[in-house]
């Protein structure tokens, strides 16, 4: 399946992708032998196979937070090397909106 200029340019688009004539040209290409190779593999008959949908036992795994102390001129640096700060809190973007 080829993709056209204007299907890698509405892709591109909807990824937010800035992309060159060359670049355009090169993504028609490596997307184009994606979709052929995913239209080959949905030829393939999986009827016979047996769905496994949890191979081991999965666990969580998760440590538990430790606050390691630093000296105070590792500190001062850190916070001087933050670009935004409000005294000694450093300021970052909102995870959530």
């Amino acid at each position: 399946m080829a993709l056209t200029k204007k299907e890698i340019e509405h892709i591109a688009l909807l990824a937010r992708l800035e992309l060159t004539d060359e670049e355009k040209e090169t993504f028609a290409g490596q997307l184009s032998s994606v979709l052929e190779y995913v239209g080959q593999l949905q030829q393939v008959d999986t009827t016979a196979v047996s769905y496994e949908y949890q191979v081991e036992g999965l666990e969580n795994v998760m440590d538990p937070d430790e606050v390691a102390p630093c000296d105070d001129d590792t500190r001062v640096r850190m916070i001087a090397a933050m670009p935004d700060k409000v005294g000694d809190l450093l300021k970052v973007k909102g995870v959530f909106s």
